[in-house]
């Protein structure tokens, strides 16, 4: 987990894929986090990828930065504890321009029961299950 979370946060922007109807959507997001040993990411529930989650909460993940890549496929999971929306504001207070964790608003996904690889063309891949 440690290796998948430094590679989002040293990449700034990575982009997560839903599947609307019978279409996929992508999105940049920005936030990531390890809560309870898993990864976290965060949206609003009035935006459509929110509700994309919950319709089917198959996910993609990929993200790249200096000639490495992220692949990850996922399930997302809404977390509603208060306490995770508390840990994702801390890990990245700068979400607190458009969120606050009492909103009603602020939402945040366990994204478990995947896998991913961190790739290069010049290493073996590294792979890992969450």
């Amino acid at each position: 987990m440690n290796d998948i979370l430094k590679f989002l946060n040293d990449c700034g922007t990575f982009f997560i894929a839903t599947v609307d109807g019978d279409k996929p959507e992508v999105r940049p997001f920005g936030a990531a986090m390890e809560f309870e040993g898993n990864l976290y990411v965060t949206t609003g529930n009035k935006k459509a990828v929110y509700r994309e989650l919950k319709a089917n909460p198959n996910v993609a993940l990929t993200a790249a930065s200096d000639m490495k890549w992220l692949r990850l496929n996922a399930v997302a999971e809404e977390d509603d504890r208060r306490e995770a929306r508390v840990a994702m504001m801390e890990a990245h207070p700068e979400l607190g321009t458009m969120y606050n964790v009492d909103d009603g608003i602020m939402t945040v996904f366990k994204i478990a029961n995947g896998t991913a690889a961190i790739c290069s063309f010049t290493e073996p891949p590294k792979e890992y299950t969450l």
